[in-house]
């Protein structure tokens, strides 16, 4: 089965699941190149991606849209989705049962993608991955959580409120190709991260590399 296939049959699986909450919304699966370099992660579809089925489409994806090109990359070359696959009512955060309830929907997406890099987007995205982790303190370095690269990102919608954000983020997208570069070298063993890895690590245990 080709990735595309396996990711089509989990979207079926997802939206024949009757226990999960937020049904009375559409269902936004993600979208991008199944063999993308890095997949991006937000919390949840909002207004705009509920009556598309797309995600990050409103005004916070046109943000990261025009990050996505000053990079030099192109929308279609890289992978977007969220954690929680429905919008929740009036865009409220998304609650801990409902992301708890579509987790294994993404671990299962992320599983398929094997991305390199998994860019979370905002604290909610982030915390999934990093739960210790502060978005203020810890956006843009990279962590590693088993086998898996993870730089959390400020959530675009965040930056369009705040100059400084925006300014964060814009910095942070810029360094990703070099990130990229560090993380493949690191995986290929040609890199050594900053950070020793703990003595006896486990298949979930985290650390800051860089």
């Amino acid at each position: 089965m080709t990735k595309t296939e396996a990711l089509h049959d989990l979207a079926q699986k997802l939206a024949a699941d009757s226990a999960l909450p937020l049904r009375s919304a559409n269902l936004v699966f993600g979208e991008g190149d199944p063999d993308a370099t890095v997949v991006f992660v937000g919390e949840a579809p909002g207004q705009k991606e509920d009556e598309l089925g797309r995600p990050f489409v409103g005004r916070a994806g046109q943000l990261l849209d025009r990050l996505i090109v000053q990079v030099g990359w192109r929308r279609e070359a890289v992978y977007i989705t969220n954690i929680v696959k429905r919008r929740p009512p009036e865009n409220r955060d998304p609650l801990p049962e409902e992301i708890s309830a579509y987790q294994p929907y993404l671990t299962r997406q992320l599983a398929i993608l094997a991305p390199l890099l998994v860019a979370p987007l905002g604290r909610f995205a982030m915390n999934f991955f990093l739960p210790e982790a502060k978005i203020s303190r810890d956006h843009g370095q990279v962590f590693r959580i088993g086998g898996q690269f993870v730089v959390p990102l400020y959530h675009p919608a965040a930056a369009l409120r705040a100059t400084q954000v925006l300014e964060d983020l814009t910095k942070d997208f810029l360094r990703l190709p070099k990130i990229i570069e560090k993380c493949r070298a690191i995986a290929a063993g040609t890199a050594t991260p900053s950070a020793a890895p703990p003595a006896s690590p486990s298949p979930r245990s985290q650390r800051k590399l860089f």
